[in-house]
């Protein structure tokens, strides 16, 4: 199993010091709640934030798990601070993680009539099951060649966004949750592709702060697909504890029917696919 990890150029060369100081004022914490939850002295970490003292390899893990910093920055961490990176970033199709696309290949499976899809931290997507080509065949194919990005897909104005009709509500859902990723992971490919996805047309408001209107329990994708409204709300899912960066990227985004009509078309839909 190969242990790599890819550095910003924005991080590359900097001491570990100020990167834990960066990641700690980007969750907002104290140092003295941090030196609290990591049991280290308040002391001991502002010699380390301000590389007076060297952490040791050890206490660059404990602070990067307290500071919930992603597994691939936690490589960073050590790397800075001169240790070798401790988490392993294997490929999809690395015979290790044959549980894991096999886990994969059965959440799709059986998640069939109904779209799933598996991306990336980039939101590049790795796998899909068969029932996502209701949303997909309404993509232009050039949006359709490889690395596929789901939310491209989704919000471009070739891709799925004039068959969303609720868009400006579906896009600021999109947004905002890209925005919190960008916020905990400072990735510049998150960045990067948030400052394209905000360029695109929208003629819908676009509201600031998803608030509920009255009835609502979840931001729902609806979407026509022919003559049919279809309505569906969504579920995310991550793999528990993983100690590998690949597996801990993977984002599982299952879709499910808002109402029976939905279900009864999506049914049928899959029919007309095995016949």
């Amino acid at each position: 199993m190969n242990v790599t990890t890819t550095v910003t150029a924005s991080r590359a060369g900097r001491p570990v010091g100020e990167l834990l100081r960066e990641w700690r004022d980007r969750r907002r914490i104290s140092q003295l709640d941090l030196a609290i939850s990591a049991d280290i002295s308040t002391r001991h970490l502002s010699f380390v934030e301000t590389g007076r003292s060297k952490p040791s390899r050890e206490m660059v893990l404990r602070l990067g798990e307290h500071l919930e910093v992603p597994l691939r920055e936690r490589n960073q961490l050590l790397l800075a601070a001169g240790y070798a990176p401790a988490y392993a970033e294997s490929g999809l199709g690395a015979p290790e993680l044959a549980a894991v696309r096999k886990a994969v290949r059965q959440l799709m499976t059986g998640h069939e009539p109904y779209p799933a899809a598996v991306a990336d931290r980039w939101w590049n997507l790795v796998d899909a099951n068969q029932s996502i080509s209701i949303m997909t065949d309404l993509v232009s194919p050039t949006l359709m060649a490889p690395p596929v990005n789901v939310l491209r897909v989704t919000l471009h104005p070739e891709g799925m966004a004039p068959h969303v009709l609720n868009l400006g509500e579906w896009r600021a859902h999109l947004l905002g949750r890209l925005r919190r990723q960008v916020t905990q992971t400072a990735d510049p490919v998150l960045t990067e592709l948030l400052e394209e996805l905000l360029t695109y047309p929208c003629a819908d408001p676009v509201p600031e702060v998803e608030v509920p209107g009255p009835g609502d329990i979840f931001v729902p994708l609806k979407l026509r697909h022919e003559a049919a409204e279809l309505t569906f709300f969504s579920t995310v899912s991550t793999f528990g504890t993983p100690l590998d960066i690949t597996v801990a990227e993977l984002v599982i985004e299952s879709f499910f029917p808002a109402d029976a009509d939905t279900a009864e078309y999506l049914r049928a839909y899959a029919a007309r696919g095995v016949e």
